[in-house]
């Protein structure tokens, strides 16, 4: 079972290692959008997890998510965290004006409620996920199911792993999830 505490949430685009500072320009909704280039902190400069999804455009509709759910500063913070982050090809699967939806100033609460169920407050690894429940920041449970050398969180697959940062730890999936 993960850690029970964890915490994770999608990030803003374009933040400072320690900063906020948010490049507009850069926040388009790409939703469809998908590269599947392996992901890595730079070393010689680490990074929170929010600054590492910033950093790379496949996680742009994310990192949107994050600003407009006001949580950009908070996920910047010491955490740890760990994030299930949906990439744009996971939000391009959602039916068609969701994301629009969500991103509304109206719906902020709601956003802020679905961005904090992919995070996880703990830093947890790869190697430490069991099948089991995972308390999340959102305040309810993920299922997480370890099966045959595959993890999935609510049905959603986890394809990349372990992209670490300076605040914890990112693991890719393919769908976004919604609480229960």
């Amino acid at each position: 079972m993960l850690n029970p505490q964890c915490c994770l949430g999608p990030s803003p685009h374009a933040y400072a290692k320690k900063g906020i500072l948010i490049n507009l320009a850069f926040i388009a909704l790409l939703v469809g959008t998908t590269s599947q280039r392996v992901i890595a902190a730079d070393a010689a400069a680490p990074q929170t997890v929010v600054a590492i999804a910033a950093d790379n455009t496949d996680f742009s509709t994310l990192v949107a998510a994050v600003i407009a759910a006001g949580l950009a500063e908070t996920l910047s913070g010491e955490g740890p965290f760990t994030d299930f982050a949906p990439t744009n090809e996971a939000f391009a699967k959602l039916p068609a004006g969701t994301v629009e939806t969500l991103l509304k100033p109206e719906n902020k609460a709601k956003l802020a409620g679905i961005l904090t169920y992919h995070v996880v407050a703990a830093k947890v690894m790869a190697a430490d996920v069991k099948t089991g429940k995972v308390k999340t920041v959102q305040g309810t449970e993920l299922d997480s199911v370890v099966r045959d050398g595959s993890v999935t969180v609510d049905g959603a697959k986890v394809f990349k792993t372990d992209i670490v940062g300076l605040s914890g730890v990112i693991h890719l999936i393919d769908s976004v999830v919604l609480p229960k």
